[in-house]
């Protein structure tokens, strides 16, 4: 009779290698589901948007406008770095918004080179009711989000305790 015997030999490196991979196989799970629930909202915003009869960036437009503090006005340079656009990107945006009547530009008081944005009635209660639809789908999606959100956080925080 023979006896074979196989030594395996691991290493320190091989371990922390593998544990290495599989943490990051794990993070990468997480982002994923995350973006997906992100990604998902974002898709029903688009779609609401688009059967309000606006685009999407003009619904955000008209939120940013709706939504900015009482105390700065609201122009051109304001709604471009809310939105991340470009300045010349948004005054189109603007020019199509006030084509359809959703916004109203009017020449600012203190400095005539600036516009001064704000919604008409029309944009109002198209936004009033692009809110409401997205109010109800956020708290039906609320749950699934927080739970992505969180396990991010997870991950995040068991990085950031490595790292010291």
């Amino acid at each position: 009779m023979c006896q074979v015997f196989v030594y395996a030999c691991i290493s320190c490196y091989d371990i922390f290698v593998k544990n290495e991979s599989e943490e990051s196989g794990r993070l990468l799970h997480t982002l994923a589901d995350f973006r997906y629930e992100l990604r998902r909202f974002l898709l029903f915003s688009e779609s609401a948007s688009q059967e309000a009869g606006l685009q999407p960036q003009q619904h955000q437009l008209l939120l940013q406008v709706a939504g900015a503090s009482h105390e700065a006005p609201v122009t051109i340079a304001y709604a471009a770095n809310r939105l991340g656009l470009k300045h010349n990107s948004t005054v189109e945006l603007v020019d199509r918004s006030e084509r359809e009547d959703l916004i109203e530009r009017t020449a600012d008081k203190e400095d005539k080179r600036r516009a001064i944005l704000r919604l008409t009635r029309k944009g109002r209660q198209v936004l009033q009711k692009l809110s409401g639809e997205h109010a109800r789908e956020l708290n039906e999606m609320a749950p699934r989000l927080v739970r992505a959100l969180r396990r991010v956080q997870m991950h995040s925080s068991a990085s950031v305790a490595e790292v010291l």
